[in-house]
């Protein structure tokens, strides 16, 4: 399995959110009674996550093998909605998000977006069922963080440690970040662009962003095949 597969089939999981949260949500409590507010536990987000995924590649993944921009589509639909794209956004950039004007953070959310889809969206193709093993979580009502652990096996057999932090939000359970074999998404962009960033500035890195620059670390994240 290639690296960029194992971090598709971890941003699949981690992005998405599970649909008993919004049907939990619309349900009427008994007359004179006020219902207590759905508590859904991490694991079971990846786990209605790897389905939902699962189930809009079936029978498909040809299409989407061929069309990035299907693929695209796909990400948007499932995925994008249920990521807190501004706190992954603000931990990547540190103290640089203080400074920078409400436009470049727009504008920066929008190219680590597209950055995401160049080095990763086409690999959800090849994202099956087989490959990710979740470690059920146990909190306690009211937990605001969550680390959820799993397993992702590759073709060769050999397993790949991917933990995916979470915290809650008024959407529920949403990720802010993913630990590839130990390795950060997000510290890996911090780390690559910080350097650029205070000799070239924001503009420069938003730029590199948006023609699909992925950190070094992450695209030998699991090493090798």
């Amino acid at each position: 399995m290639r690296p960029t597969i194992v971090i598709a089939a971890a941003l699949a999981a981690a992005l998405a959110q599970a649909p008993a949260q919004a049907a939990a949500a619309q349900q009427s409590p008994p007359a004179g009674q006020q219902a207590a507010p759905a508590w859904v536990q991490p694991s079971q987000v990846i786990e209605s996550a790897v389905e939902q995924v699962l189930a809009a590649l079936k029978g498909h993944r040809e299409q989407y093998r061929k069309d990035p921009a299907k693929t695209a589509r796909l990400v948007d639909k499932y995925l994008l909605p249920h990521v807190d794209t501004q706190l992954a956004a603000r931990l990547v950039l540190g103290r640089y998000w203080r400074t920078a004007s409400p436009q470049q953070r727009q504008r920066f959310i929008d190219a680590f977006y597209h950055s995401m889809m160049v080095n990763y969206g086409s690999a959800l193709a090849d994202f099956r069922a087989n490959m990710m093993k979740v470690f059920p979580t146990h909190l306690a009502r009211g937990t605001g963080f969550a680390t959820v652990r799993t397993q992702v096996t590759r073709g060769n057999g050999s397993r790949v440690s991917v933990d995916y932090l979470m915290h809650m939000t008024p959407r529920g359970w949403q990720a802010f970040d993913i630990h590839v074999d130990g390795i950060s998404y997000i510290k890996s962009y911090r780390d690559d662009f910080g350097a650029q960033i205070r000799q070239q500035g924001l503009d420069a890195v938003i730029e590199r962003l948006e023609k699909g620059a992925a950190p070094k670390a992450l695209a030998h994240a699991g090493g090798a095949s």
